[in-house]
């Protein structure tokens, strides 16, 4: 099925669309029609792989003793997740900057939710460890590809918030993923309802897969690849001019994605475990954090527009340290600080996010901004993954809350990381 649009589709928003976009929502108007099908279709696909993605650390408690597993076997399911994410992001980056955003996109939804399925399966530990990891293979590309979709349709006044509000989508899927899980952890014994959280991350993809034939990549981005000799060329994004920026956003996406990845794959665990909440308490509680997420992916968006990419960035990093101390080490039995505390928690380690889209779109040339793009963010996910395997490790010592506290040292390296990287904010991407 091709996803080139006719020729008289190809022109891009007119003046008046891009000039009408005052008020709440210009900077969606200001996308006109085929960037708002864009915009449709990346939201639904990045709440869809968050969706797939949360399955695993909602059910890790059920998986644990099904398989009897200790913590650092349950925290290699993330290890190995986030490393092979980093191969599949960077091979949807380089397919993206070759055969388009979209089509990579597609291939991207399938993979994650064919093994998404497939994990459901699995009849021991071995085999379920591998399917996650080729779930990892889609779950690495589909932001990063969405992300340049929109963000090349995007004007350089609202990139932004336009990003932010995708990233927004992660939230969404996360939300469905905790209904999901109290109505099959309610309903069904815990060896059958792991499966089946599983075996639910196929149909919604369908849909997805459906929105994909409305949408096409941005104009200007086709004429770029038709015309480039150095489209999805790997190895620029290591020559002398773009090697500095290849390593601090390198290095900034493993601060952040170790601090959120900890808390994304340990709080519903230490929910349980540890302050002995139900399957229903569990699920009130991430409402909490999931509602404050949410907020948080829209808010960071607005912000990276008004005080910058770099400054965004580094305050969301300083308060997401300092909310995960202070959630770690809230008293046993003073459960409603903790319920309290969990909103600015997920408002924070979300808003620092709202940037990412944006900010590595510009740091990157047209011709391989999939590339660079792909990379630097999947290579922070594997390196990242660091942090919640050390917290598995760990737990059965510290306790998982104790633990947690190597999420702030992550956030840490991220701030660090911007001393290496320019102030985008503004840019056209050409």
């Amino acid at each position: 099925m091709s996803t080139t649009p006719p020729p008289q589709a190809l022109t891009p928003p007119t003046a008046d669309e891009r000039a009408d976009d005052d008020g709440a929502f210009g900077w969606l108007r200001a996308l006109g029609p085929r960037g708002r099908r864009a915009f449709a279709g990346a939201f639904g696909g990045y709440a869809l792989d968050s969706y797939d993605y949360f399955t695993l650390p909602l059910s890790m408690v059920a998986l644990a003793a099904y398989f009897g597993l200790d913590s650092g076997q349950t925290g290699l399911f993330t290890t190995v997740t986030l490393v092979v994410s980093a191969i599949g992001g960077a091979l949807a980056g380089v397919l993206a900057d070759r055969i388009g955003r979209v089509k990579a996109l597609m291939i991207t939804v399938i993979t994650y939710a064919v093994f998404t399925v497939a994990c459901g399966f699995a009849p021991n530990y071995e085999t379920l460890l591998v399917f996650r990891a080729l779930q990892g293979l889609g779950f690495g590309g589909e932001w990063a590809v969405g992300a340049i979709l929109v963000a090349e349709y995007a004007s350089a006044k609202h990139r932004g918030r336009t990003l932010g509000a995708i990233q927004s989508s992660w939230a969404v899927g996360w939300a469905l993923a905790a209904i999901m899980y109290t109505v099959v952890f309610s309903f069904a014994d815990d060896d059958l309802a792991w499966r089946v959280m599983f075996w639910t991350g196929a149909l919604p993809a369908l849909l997805v897969i459906w929105m994909r034939r409305r949408v096409h990549d941005a104009p200007e981005a086709v004429a770029v690849r038709e015309r480039s000799t150095d489209k999805g060329n790997f190895a620029a994004i290591f020559k002398p001019g773009l090697l500095r920026t290849t390593i601090f956003a390198g290095l900034l996406s493993t601060g952040v994605q170790g601090g959120y990845y900890t808390l994304a794959t340990w709080v519903p665990t230490y929910l349980k475990t540890e302050r002995e909440l139900s399957v229903v308490g569990t699920g009130g509680y991430l409402t909490f954090l999931i509602s404050g997420a949410f907020l948080g992916y829209l808010t960071g968006g607005y912000l990276t527009d008004r005080l910058g990419r770099r400054r965004n960035i580094w305050l969301f990093a300083l308060l997401s340290a300092v909310c995960i101390l202070a959630y770690a080490n809230i008293p046993s039995g003073a459960n409603t600080m903790l319920l309290i505390l969990g909103f600015p928690l997920g408002f924070c380690m979300s808003a620092i996010f709202s940037g990412f889209g944006s900010y590595l779109s510009e740091l990157y040339p047209t011709a391989v901004r999939g590339t660079g793009q792909g990379f630097t963010y999947n290579t922070g996910r594997a390196v990242g993954a660091v942090f919640p395997t050390t917290v598995g490790f760990l737990a059965d010592s510290w306790g998982v809350g104790g633990a947690l506290v190597f999420g702030a040292i992550g956030y840490g390296i991220a701030a660090l990381a911007l001393l290496g990287l320019p102030e985008t904010r503004g840019k056209e991407l050409a």
